[in-house]
């Protein structure tokens, strides 16, 4: 038995700490250090955490549900950075009267960094890039 948690105790050991990646710095944001991912995969990343989240409840891809069709509110906004932040902002803390008078309710458990990236998404959806 000691031998066996002796052995353990060595594998972990030699395991654990090891080789490290190293990452350019330019790898990284400027802002808040996380990785820069590309515009591409920004905008996979964002469809997923629209497929992952409530969004589906109020909104669909093409049809009108509650809310605005995703692909409306790309026909409505240009892909700029201002609208892929304005959008993440309403994603975060809600809105109303925009889009009529039911309000979209806030997400306040959603980050700005993933707001942003659910923006892109959608913003993605008239065949726009970001510009």
């Amino acid at each position: 038995m000691k031998k066996i948690l002796l052995i353990l105790i060595v594998f972990v050991s030699m395991n654990c700490g090891g080789k490290k990646e190293t990452v350019n710095a330019e790898e990284f944001s400027a802002q808040d250090n996380t990785p820069k991912v590309s515009a591409t995969d920004q905008i996979t990343e964002g469809e997923a955490l629209v497929k992952g989240s409530d969004c589906k409840t109020c909104h669909h891809a093409i049809n009108k549900i509650i809310g605005p069709s995703h692909t409306d509110v790309a026909k409505k906004y240009e892909f700029t950075e201002a609208n892929v932040k304005m959008l993440a902002d309403k994603i975060m803390k809600g809105g109303q009267g925009v889009w009529g008078q039911i309000p979209m309710t806030a997400h306040v458990d959603i980050t700005q960094v993933n707001a942003e990236k659910m923006a892109r998404y959608v913003l993605s959806l008239d065949g726009e890039t970001e510009h």
